[in-house]
């Protein structure tokens, strides 16, 4: 019987020996690595911010979107600061979650703070440690 589909069968071969060889070559993850016991504990507080605070009104979702924006436009960033955790609510933007150095959390305060609607940022951004 004829093989209909050669090209897809080598393709998907391929693509199975590179992903099971990818996770072969990494380094073994750690209960160490993946404990983030007082990330849940401070997360749990209700003076904590979290994204579903975010309001749902046009003028807040405006900010936080000009933020967003701002931030994850700058190239000089890395990924870990576009993807930082922001809640815009009454001119007052929350910063959180991890970046990459003192330097670019200042950095990524300063963006937030130029946005047009901020009276106010709290920078609780955390340096990551190798």
């Amino acid at each position: 019987m004829k093989n209909r589909y050669p090209g897809i069968v080598a393709s998907l071969a391929v693509a199975s020996a590179l992903v099971a060889g990818g996770a072969y070559a990494s380094e073994p993850v750690t209960a160490k690595d993946v404990d983030n016991t007082k990330v849940n504990v401070r997360d749990k507080h209700d003076s904590t911010t979290l994204p579903t605070d975010q309001p749902n009104n046009s003028a807040d979702l405006k900010v936080a979107a000009a933020v967003r924006s701002a931030i994850v436009d700058d190239d000089s960033l890395s990924m870990a600061a576009h993807n930082v955790k922001l809640v815009a609510a009454g001119g007052v933007v929350v910063l959180r979650g991890p970046v990459d150095s003192q330097d670019e959390k200042m950095k990524v305060g300063k963006i937030a703070g130029a946005i047009e609607g901020v009276s106010k940022v709290e920078n609780h951004l955390e340096i990551k440690t190798p």
